[in-house]
């Protein structure tokens, strides 16, 4: 089982699968990592080897056991040395949430969790859904049905609701990174035989890169990751020796079910090993009615949150078995190979393609390390003697998340590979065992220094080199999500004010399709399919004549063929307008490219702004008459975005009268 896993992390892990299988994904970047992991490793090999010569000759500068006295030391620590790796962990992500992240949710993911946990706190399910949701409507932003919810299971929205009360979401990631990292420390003390082990497993989990600046970030996989950690450790007390302990049974239950109501698919990958784990032993020990007691209390545990979740449901969707993503997506955003919400149909070849591509960015974006940073963990796993039980269930929920995604159409990149980041604690463990594993399998001494020596040399690279890198290149990336809007309104004298934000063209265009009632799927395929010019006069036509997306979809059908020619032009500011060649553009389509061109920016973080009486709603031009006439005697302003580099944004104050000149001009 052991040497699989380290075959599926060499072949999928290293090798570009995905370069070699026509069309679909691909892995771009693969030639400059495979340049980085070599000119680096052979760095690191180069170095490891000198010190290890170096070290041959003057043993003092090695200390023998040094490493494993400071783990003895943690050992004897007990709780209040776990508490401290968590507290440092706690430090580290706030401030990555505060300087990196602006303190502030930054993926539509984010901001969408966030919005619902405010719902969640305000005492509701559900906000009540407005007149005409165009104004306010939102990828992952259910508005239908007179109600308003996100389209994430309730259980991260939960969790982020926990610094909503207290005026802090910024710290919810940081606060279960800390958790994580406290939960993975006694899990080590547990399931891991050897002290340096452990301890330098602890130390991989807490601070990778990948757990860090994942922790710093509002994504509902930090809370869920921990929660499995949860799991895990009250798993290996259950079923740590021969007596059946219920409690122990009961809250494993409950960690899973917690990590069922935020992320469902990888709490399921996680509960069936535990489950067959918990039913072996009732069949091992027949006639101990503790141990079926323990079993029973398992599946009482994961129920009371799968209950609380399937409410939820029931109360937003109408359905307790429909999530919201089943509601706004349809069948096409389930497991398997269909077609997907937006783009290329989600087939097997795809997703051995994505497998391959989320091993690949691991090798990065785990340690950071110059040499790949599965290396040492698939070392270990190929030349491990033998498993524990405990090993046996990590690698077969390890191995079920990796079958999972291949079998899901979306490519989870967001601060690293997002998805696999249940996978992180089982990696770290495995990176750790390495030394330990050289040892038992007899490896020279002076090999095993070598390895530890590229080891250390490796993260010390990273930590000097790499990870300044990365947190640059996320403090300068996703600028237009972080602007302090309420902020610059007050600077500017907004107050008690309607403010049209000016998105762009395209954008403007996918919120009038749904506010026609065209589903998600549906408008992400015509705005990808129709000329842009054909697109927005079929939509003004139909918001005049109100027939809906029967006169939408009439208008459009003749021009059905044109998307195999449809082509973006360049310079533009928004790429994703396209237009037939040759095709010339009216009066109408050029204005709206000048607008692009005088700045735009984007709606989904106005969700969030509610300062000083503002209202925030989206411009749509001849549309807005309907959002003014909701707020009279209003004054009216308009949020744009400089297009200069840096420009940030900026308040107009506009005359409703000149407004509607110009779009009956129009």
């Amino acid at each position: 089982m052991a040497l699989a896993a380290a075959l599926i992390l060499l072949v999928f892990g290293l090798l570009p699968i995905a370069n070699w299988i026509p069309g679909g994904h691909d892995a771009p970047l693969y030639h400059s990592w495979l340049d980085g992991w070599l000119s680096g490793g052979a760095i690191v090999v180069g170095i490891a080897i000198v010190a290890t010569i170096v070290v041959r000759r003057r043993p003092d500068l090695w200390p023998e056991g040094a490493w494993g006295r400071l783990a003895a030391r943690w050992e004897r620590g007990g709780v209040r040395a776990d508490l401290g790796i968590a507290a440092a962990v706690l430090v580290l992500c706030a401030i990555v949430s505060r300087l990196i992240f602006s303190g502030r949710p930054l993926l539509i993911d984010e901001i969408i969790q966030v919005f619902q946990a405010r719902i969640f706190a305000s005492g509701h399910l559900w906000a009540p859904a407005a007149a005409h949701t165009e104004f306010t409507s939102s990828m992952h932003l259910l508005d239908w049905n007179g109600k308003v919810y996100g389209q994430f299971p309730a259980g991260g929205p939960a969790m982020l609701m926990l610094g909503t009360l207290v005026g802090a979401e910024w710290l919810v990631g940081p606060f279960f990174a800390a958790l994580g990292a406290f939960l993975f420390a006694r899990l080590m003390r547990r399931i891991e035989t050897h002290t340096g082990t452990a301890f330098a497993a602890c130390l991989l989990f807490a601070f990778a890169p990948f757990t860090i600046f994942l922790g710093g970030s509002m994504m509902n996989h930090v809370p869920e990751t921990t929660w499995l950690i949860a799991a895990a450790l009250a798993l290996a007390i259950a079923c740590g020796d021969d007596r059946a302990h219920p409690r122990a049974a009961l809250a494993c239950g409950f960690a899973l079910g917690m990590a069922a109501a935020i992320r469902p698919l990888d709490a399921v990958v996680f509960a069936l090993p535990t489950a067959a784990w918990l039913c072996w032993r009732v069949i091992e020990q027949r006639g101990d009615r503790a141990q079926i007691t323990a079993l029973l209390l398992s599946g009482v545990g994961i129920a009371i949150p799968i209950a609380a979740l399937l409410y939820v449901n029931s109360q937003q969707t109408g359905s307790a078995l429909r999530f919201g993503y089943i509601e706004m997506w349809g069948k096409t955003h389930e497991l398997g190979f269909h077609a997907a919400p937006w783009g290329p149909a989600h087939t097997p070849a795809r997703g051995i393609e994505l497998v391959n591509l989320y091993l690949l960015r691991l090798q990065s974006y785990f340690l950071e390390t110059p040499a790949p940073s599965l290396l040492f963990a698939t070392a270990a796993l190929a030349l491990i003697p033998r498993i524990t039980g405990f090993d046996r269930w990590m690698l077969v929920a390890s191995g079920g998340l990796l079958v999972a995604y291949f079998g899901y159409w979306h490519d989870g990149f967001y601060l690293g590979p997002r998805f696999m980041l249940p996978l992180a604690p089982w990696l770290a463990i495995w990176t750790a065992r390495l030394p330990a594993v050289l040892r038992e399998r007899k490896w020279s001494p002076s090999v095993i220094r070598g390895v530890v020596a590229g080891g250390v040399l490796s993260l010390a690279m990273a930590l000097v080199f790499s990870v300044p890198l990365r947190a640059t290149q996320y403090r300068n990336g996703m600028l237009s999500m972080r602007f302090d809007v309420d902020g610059l309104a007050a600077a500017s004298g907004v107050t008690n004010a309607v403010v049209l934000v000016r998105e762009s063209w395209g954008a403007q265009m996918v919120a009038r399709l749904w506010g026609l009632g065209v589903t998600r799927t549906d408008a992400e395929h015509i705005y990808r399919s129709t000329d842009a010019c054909r697109l927005d006069s079929a939509l003004t036509a139909t918001e005049r004549t109100g027939d809906g997306v029967a006169g939408l979809t009439r208008r459009l059908e003749p021009f059905r063929d044109d998307s195999a020619h449809l082509v973006a032009i360049k310079g533009l500011p928004d790429t994703t307008v396209r237009f037939l060649p040759g095709s010339t553009l009216n009066a109408g389509c050029v204005h709206r490219l000048v607008e692009d061109r005088a700045g735009f920016t984007v709606y989904p973080p106005m969700l969030l702004v509610h300062g000083h009486g503002n209202v925030y709603l989206r411009d749509l031009h001849a549309l807005d008459t309907l959002a003014l006439a909701q707020y009279p005697g209003r004054p009216v302003w308009l949020l744009t975005e400089d297009p200069t580099v840096g420009g940030g944004l900026r308040f107009s104050r506009v005359s409703a009268d000149s407004m509607m000149r110009d779009w009956h001009g129009e």
